[in-house]
């Protein structure tokens, strides 16, 4: 049985850091693993750790395996040991090769889309990248340092984790950039035509809250081949991911059981079609080579039975929103009053406003409806806690509250609703690609009383010692 946690969403690109720099794994992630450890949270919550494309998105990043050279310290060709590093590339990762080459053409091309290099580059001649890669050895050098710095910092901070009772959360789109080097180096594995380009891309059909649709554009998996192969490249993706993070989340999971496709030539999702996926085979195979996996299902949107019965065959926990659960509707998944045990449960995601800005935006009868819901029970833990400070009354901190005491065996608060930060403050505004995944909190933020009351909350909650 799981043990009642709580825990952070915070991407380390958001800790501190100086000069207006986005965050890195320096000292200031120790710090903050210190941070939850004092204040009884057990886990914290990261988006992909991958490298992103200029929109900064890591959920469109340019390796499904690399890490973001961005998060090394700036100090870290000094932290380098030769020796190490010669022990790292005896028998170095699967795609550690082909990824500092495919960068090291991306940046000789300024950056283009690897569909737009030189033929004998874009088809990968074996002559071809060889006299490449004798003309550029420094760049693809560095590339490979990099890497192993960054692999050797997290392994470390995962370790420090560990040791002060934090499990790292990590978090896996389900689908990959075409313009990366997973597409390049492994076309067989995507839906390509003779030129290399998709045949289908990904989306979502249209719904309530679009008329087209979402149109992706990512390549599709060919499915019937990594079946044909035992999911190697899944099962190689798993395997590092299982080795970096206690715990993972597969974005967009319904896409293991059917997805739709997209005809490349469409520019809506509108035309598109449902195709069935080997899901269940995927994740039968999955629980043979990793049976002590911990896998999370993103199932949030318009989910099927067949979905649902997914997800329940593997027992694996899914998502509630609490934000999402004030549409008055019957049987709302997340309702506070439908949370299940086998779950997650989140004031709001990184593609949600902060709660406090959520709430600000609420029409004057639905707050008051929000706030009867809500304000008997915090009321009746705050006393039981003993704990009068008057923000504790107000949003986010009754929703903050409510998840905390919610059936669900893990609760996940964004760093920003844990400072009571309003719409300034949110991570991402889906479909939209200005100034999204550059919050960053500041340690000034951080009242010295905030342990001391998230550590009497969750103890009252069952979720802390």
């Amino acid at each position: 049985m799981t043990q009642r946690q709580a825990g952070v969403l915070l991407h380390p690109t958001s800790l501190p850091n100086h000069d207006g720099k986005p965050g890195v794994l320096n000292e200031q992630a120790w710090h903050f693993i210190d941070w939850l450890q004092d204040a009884g949270m057990k886990i914290w919550q990261v988006l992909p750790l991958t490298e992103p494309h200029m929109d900064l998105s890591p959920y469109q990043s340019v390796s499904a395996f690399a890490m973001n050279p961005a998060l090394l310290p700036e100090d870290w060709q000094q932290q380098f040991n030769p020796t190490m590093f010669a022990l790292y590339m005896s028998t170095p990762p699967h795609w550690l090769q082909d990824y500092a080459l495919f960068m090291a053409i991306k940046q000789a091309h300024n950056g283009t889309c690897w569909s737009e290099w030189p033929d004998e580059l874009k088809f990968r001649k074996a002559d071809a990248l060889k006299e490449f890669e004798a003309q550029n050895s420094e760049q693809i050098e560095l590339l490979r340092k990099q890497q192993f710095m960054l692999s050797l910092i997290w392994n470390q901070l995962k370790k420090y984790a560990n040791q002060k009772g934090v499990e790292l959360f990590g978090d896996m789109p389900i689908f990959v950039a075409y313009d990366s080097v997973d597409v390049w180096a492994n076309p067989q594995q995507f839906l390509l035509d003779e030129n290399l380009n998709p045949t289908v891309v990904t989306g979502v059909p249209p719904d309530y809250f679009s008329e087209t649709g979402q149109r992706w554009g990512n390549p599709h998996y060919n499915w019937e081949r990594m079946q044909a192969d035992g999911f190697i490249w899944w099962k190689e993706r798993m395997q590092q991911a299982f080795s970096q993070f206690d715990l993972l989340r597969i974005d967009h999971f319904r896409g293991l059981e059917a997805v739709w496709q997209i005809d490349a030539e469409e520019e809506t999702a509108i035309n598109g079609e449902w195709v069935k996926t080997p899901g269940e085979a995927f994740l039968t195979e999955l629980n043979k080579s990793y049976p002590d996996m911990k896998l999370v299902a993103e199932d949030l949107g318009i989910i099927t039975d067949e979905v649902v019965a997914l997800k329940q065959k593997f027992n694996l926990p899914g998502m509630s929103i609490l934000q999402f659960g004030f549409n008055g509707l019957p049987d709302n998944p997340h309702s506070i009053h439908e949370q299940v045990k086998n779950s997650i449960t989140y004031t709001g995601t990184h593609d949600n406003n902060t709660t406090l800005g959520w709430f600000d935006e609420l029409e004057t009868g639905t707050k008051t409806w929000v706030l009867e819901q809500l304000q008997p029970q915090v009321e009746e833990v705050l006393q039981a806690c003993n704990l009068e400070q008057d923000y504790l009354h107000n949003m986010p901190w009754l929703l903050n509250i409510a998840a905390f005491n919610s059936v669900a065996e893990r609760v996940i608060i964004p760093m920003q609703d844990i400072l009571g930060l309003g719409e300034a403050h949110r991570m991402n505004i889906p479909g939209t690609c200005e100034n999204n995944w550059r919050w960053q909190f500041q340690w000034l933020q951080v009242e010295d009383e905030l342990v001391t009351i998230l550590r009497q909350l969750l103890k009252q909650a069952g979720r802390s010692d």
